[in-house]
């Protein structure tokens, strides 16, 4: 049950992003910057993102059972400021055109997982492997902000 309740938010998160924003294929100023030369096809990104809010929530469910109890609130926080950061980064980037301030959000977001993945290979094993794919990804979707907040 835990798991489900991880997987629905995990993915409410990007149906709120998107509904934030509509389709990023659609958006003119989108369209219009220049982009890293690195940026992957549209279809790329739900297909990661899929993949990363699936891995996320297992890691979610596996570490978050292995909590001491002095832990799980700290970690939940954690969660919910991931989850924000998350969402925000959309309207801030695609809505409002603030390329510096996603920047600046995604950039919180990546050490945010950053830190998530060191805890999960740090205090449990393997399980830090579950949230490899969203660093990564993060580093990926970082790297193509700022190359658009210094070319445009």
């Amino acid at each position: 049950m835990k798991f489900l309740v991880f997987l629905v938010i995990n993915f409410a998160a990007l149906g709120l992003g998107g509904f934030l924003i509509g389709n990023p294929g659609d958006n003119s100023w989108y369209q219009s910057l220049h982009k890293a030369p690195w940026t992957p096809p549209g279809w790329v990104f739900g297909a990661a993102w899929f993949t990363i809010m699936l891995c996320f929530s297992f890691y979610m469910y596996y570490v978050s059972n292995k909590l001491n109890p002095k832990a799980v609130n700290t970690f939940y926080i954690l969660f919910v400021i991931q989850f924000v950061l998350n969402v925000i980064w959309n309207p801030i980037f695609f809505k409002w055109h603030f390329v510096l301030g996603g920047l600046v959000v995604i950039i919180m977001l990546t050490l945010l997982v950053a830190w998530f993945t060191y805890f999960g290979f740090k205090n449990n094993g393997r399980l830090g492997l579950w949230a490899l794919p969203y660093m990564a990804w993060l580093v990926i979707a970082t790297s193509l902000n700022a190359y658009i907040f210094f070319k445009n």
